[in-house]
């Protein structure tokens, strides 16, 4: 497979959130259509819904390996360990690279935003934030863990 990462930036350089640009750019290798995936991650976005908690990307990883290795039996006590160990070892790849995957610490701001609004994207506000390496970073990730397998 030819690497998706510049198209998940490039998602993301046109107005998508993070967590819709990396769960969308890779969502149709397994089996969801773009639009639904872009309306799953939209919530996901500015740390869930712009409070700043986990970052999108991160969010959007986790989701993917729900795809692909996820536990749908509520007896599987093996398959939902499984996840929760895949999904761990993502974020920790991110964490490895960007000490953390919480939202407001990736882009040096104190607590929750006020307002639910996202900010205006212009030139400036993708100079200024290091979302669009962040995105690349999970792509990256998602083509090593996921799609290895």
């Amino acid at each position: 497979m030819e690497s998706r990462v510049s198209q998940a930036v490039a998602t993301f350089e046109s107005g998508y959130t993070c967590a819709q640009s990396v769960f969308a750019t890779y969502a149709d290798l397994f089996g969801l259509d773009r639009t639904t995936a872009l309306k799953l991650a939209s919530p996901m976005g500015g740390g869930v819904g712009r409070m700043r908690e986990i970052c999108g990307v991160v969010s959007a990883m986790a989701l993917l390996a729900g795809l692909k290795e996820g536990n749908t039996d509520p007896e599987n006590e093996e398959g939902k360990e499984r996840i929760y160990l895949l999904t761990r070892k993502m974020a920790e790849k991110f964490k490895e690279k960007n000490n953390t995957i919480i939202c407001r610490e990736l882009l040096g701001i104190e607590g929750m935003e006020e307002s639910a609004r996202p900010s205006a994207r212009t030139k400036e506000y993708y100079a200024q934030r290091p979302c669009s390496r962040l995105v690349a970073d999970a792509s990256r990730i998602i083509e090593e863990m996921l799609l290895s397998l």
